[in-house]
């Protein structure tokens, strides 16, 4: 149940990175309170993750989604560059999540 709450919590914070690219500093109303809401979900999964798995771990992943996350949206998105050196890069973050979840019981 943990893995899955950071799984969420992560993907929250992958809403509310690329909310931030729509509040426009935020000074829209809408996109502010739906980055705002994100921003909150996500660490209070984080939070609750974290009663069970080493914090290292759980932040490390968390953060981890979350870049993936938006690098991915950010090409989509917003077509942002999606280099060789760029991808390389987000399976070595990949790679890491899979080897924290190896290397952490539970």
């Amino acid at each position: 149940m943990a893995w899955t709450l950071l799984v969420i919590a992560g993907l929250f914070e992958v809403g509310w990175a690329i909310g931030l690219k729509y509040t426009d500093g935020f000074a829209r109303f809408w996109p502010s309170v739906g980055t705002i809401v994100a921003m909150v979900m996500s660490v209070c999964l984080l939070a609750l993750a974290m009663k069970l798995l080493p914090v290292g771990t759980a932040y490390s992943v968390w953060a981890g989604i979350g870049a993936i996350g938006t690098v991915i949206l950010g090409i989509v998105l917003f077509e942002e560059p999606a280099g060789a050196l760029r991808l390389a890069g987000v399976g070595l973050i990949v790679a890491g999540i899979v080897g924290l979840k190896l290397a952490t019981p539970g």
